[in-house]
């Protein structure tokens, strides 16, 4: 039988398409050789005003041991993992080795890390690789602090050395579709039955979830309305037996805990990315020429230069203090929200100035720049938004909650 010519011609279409999307992804170290893409990582040149020195000597291992991994492991495969929106899941054996997951947790595998080690382990993640950063914040900071926290012994021992070494690993379900910053006003539902709870209900922005070998959930106890979290295995049905009910939740304020860690932790996710991006910054401008002469000799990119790296030693300082003011309990949660809306926003500045630096290099994954630009977005958002993090502040300053609108009925008599 003969072949339409239509139709002949729309294979011949198709197999040249194919042809196309099966080349070789370009070599941009080949292709432009002007310039050192981020594969190969630059030194960190950050620390202008040699913060290293306020760290303790555990401190500054973590720092060491971290930068390490994720120059050698990370970076030589990060960019073609996130065009291809994939979890690297090659570097979990090493990001395990690290010995970080579990962060301030003490016993059950854990490292027993200072607040600020942890800190800075979440920096130097993010300084390479933000989905790196993310995933080990979700799973340490997130889940396994409210199993650290909020679990009986029995769940601790059961759980957290396997999540210690990431051979597990664990996600946090708080919102819901309906409800992101109003979260607790979560409609998720456990109903008790004989030997355990029955829940029911949909989940929204879980990071891990599509992986992760348990799910630590929040749901609204229909007895009690009270929310309560449960520790659910991964593909298991909707029962949850009793043995995994996490007795220290008992309300929504019993979360604000693990928030308090977590809020902290995710402030310093900026600074990360932040550094990372100077770093390629300054080694770019120092590489690449035009008009006969390196970018860096022009006044109008030192001037951006500098202000990108006042910015980052401020959001260090911040930072820093932050972990202080927690580890001798006198943090509070005005100043983790006020910490991490206003280094989110300072990290928003520093990465634009950067995206203008590189040019149109700025908006390639090969240079670093355009794939922390879109990494910092979620995280401006996640952990309370830039807005409800200044509220949450000036609530505190002033006594006054202005999260909800006046009533309709305030409003109809003026």
């Amino acid at each position: 039988m003969k072949v339409p010519a239509s139709r002949a011609q729309e294979d011949t279409n198709k197999e040249a398409k194919s042809a196309y999307f099966d080349l070789p992804a370009l070599d941009v170290s080949v292709a432009f050789p002007q310039a050192t893409p981020a594969l190969v990582f630059p030194p960190s040149v950050s620390d202008y005003y040699q913060f290293d020195d306020l760290l303790t000597a555990e401190e500054q291992a973590v720092r060491k041991r971290v930068r390490e991994c994720m120059e050698k492991e990370v970076a030589p495969i990060m960019a073609k993992y996130w065009e291809k929106a994939e979890f690297p899941f090659e570097v979990v054996p090493k990001l395990g080795a690290l010995r970080v997951a579990g962060g301030s947790i003490k016993g059950y595998g854990c490292p027993n890390l200072s607040i600020t080690a942890n800190a800075i382990a979440t920096a130097e993640l993010a300084r390479v690789d933000a989905s790196c950063s993310t995933f080990i914040l979700v799973h340490s900071s997130l889940a396994m602090l409210t199993i650290g926290l909020c679990g009986s012994e029995a769940q601790k021992q059961k759980y957290l050395p396997s999540l210690a070494e990431l051979k597990t690993i664990a996600c946090w379900g708080l919102t819901e579709p309906d409800y992101g910053s109003d979260a607790s006003a979560l409609r998720t539902t456990a109903r008790k039955v004989e030997g355990g709870w029955i829940l029911d209900g949909q989940k929204r922005w879980i990071g891990n979830s599509t992986f992760a070998d348990i799910l630590v959930i929040f749901a609204r106890n229909t007895a009690t309305n009270q929310i309560n979290g449960f520790i659910v295995k991964k593909d298991a049905p909707v029962f949850v037996p009793d043995e995994d009910r996490l007795s220290g939740v008992n309300s929504f304020q019993d979360t604000s805990k693990v928030l308090a860690v977590s809020r902290v932790m995710v402030a310093w996710q900026p600074i990360g990315i932040s550094m990372g991006v100077y770093d390629i910054c300054h080694r770019y401008l120092k590489e690449r020429k035009q008009f006969g002469t390196p970018l860096a000799a022009f006044q109008i990119n030192q001037q951006k230069l500098v202000r990108m790296l006042s910015n980052i030693q401020a959001m260090f300082l911040v930072g820093w203090r932050l972990c202080k003011l927690y580890e001798s309990g006198k943090m509070t949660p005005g100043q983790a929200s006020m910490g991490k809306s206003w280094i989110s926003l300072k990290a928003r500045e520093t990465v634009s100035l950067g995206r203008e630096l590189l040019g149109g290099n700025g908006i390639l994954t090969d240079f670093l720049v355009a794939k922390a630009f879109c990494d910092l977005e979620p995280i401006y958002t996640y952990e309370g938004t830039y807005d409800i993090n200044t509220l949450v502040t000036g609530r505190e300053i002033t006594g006054i909650a202005s999260f909800r609108p006046a009533a309709s009925s305030n409003r109809s008599r003026l």
